[in-house]
């Protein structure tokens, strides 16, 4: 689904990513490890496009996005939830799904009840302004804001970041549903170990800007995989 070639970016002098690669398959999770810094969010921003690369190739079923807008690459099938949520706090969670419909032609602009049968608490908060809600709220509603765009690729920058205990297994539950369901592929920033390597199918491991590590789970030794994290 992605295929991530020698991909660089630079913040001004700076050289953030460094000919890191990557590929994202249908049906799985990709999972990207590593310490605060090493270039995770910069990856997913990139790939996004909310960040410009300085050099590589990004592809999505073998159309090349890297010169596409963020808005097009969204049209073409590439969802990002941001680390933070940056849900609009001043919006009913209503608006907030809906603002999702930008991305869809005026015939498919619903909210599908899939969404609210993997978020319940979505339908019991629908006039409810996004900035009431609690963390653990807003991610959910960060991640069906994205569902809606009806993604080929979902892109989750540390979806447990802040979350209570309960909200992280539903979290897990729902990512493991899409995955199962075969539709699309996913691509997880995640820094809690156990969490993503419970749920993951195939994991990098990044290190100053660099990819370190790349294999399947049942190619990656857990100990190996939690000293490159933990260093």
């Amino acid at each position: 689904m992605l295929s991530v070639e020698n991909l660089s970016l630079h913040y001004g002098q700076s050289q953030i990513l460094f000919d890191v690669s990557l590929k994202a398959q249908r049906g799985q999770v990709s999972c990207v490890m590593g310490t605060n810094g090493v270039g995770k969010t910069s990856l997913l921003k990139a790939v996004s496009g909310v960040l410009p690369i300085s050099g590589g190739t990004i592809t999505l079923q073998g159309s090349p996005m890297q010169t596409l807008p963020p808005h097009q690459r969204a049209q073409n099938g590439i969802a990002y939830v941001p680390q933070g949520r940056e849900i609009f706090p001043l919006m009913t969670v209503r608006e907030n799904l809906q603002s999702g419909y930008a991305c869809l032609p005026k015939s498919e602009q619903k909210v599908p009840d899939q969404i609210y049968e993997l978020f319940p608490v979505l339908k019991e908060m629908l006039n409810r302004r996004g900035g009431d809600l609690s963390g653990g709220q807003q991610q959910q509603l960060a991640i069906a804001r994205a569902l809606i765009t009806k993604p080929k690729l979902l892109l989750l920058d540390e979806p447990t970041e802040g979350i209570q205990p309960n909200i992280i297994q539903q979290i897990g539950r729902v990512i493991s549903f899409l995955r199962d369901e075969g539709d699309m592929a996913i691509v997880l920033v995640e820094q809690y170990f156990d969490f993503a390597y419970g749920i993951a199918d195939h994991f990098y491991a990044m290190k100053r800007g660099a990819m370190v590590l790349d294999g399947a789970k049942d190619e990656v030794d857990r100990d190996t995989m939690l000293g490159l994290v933990a260093v």
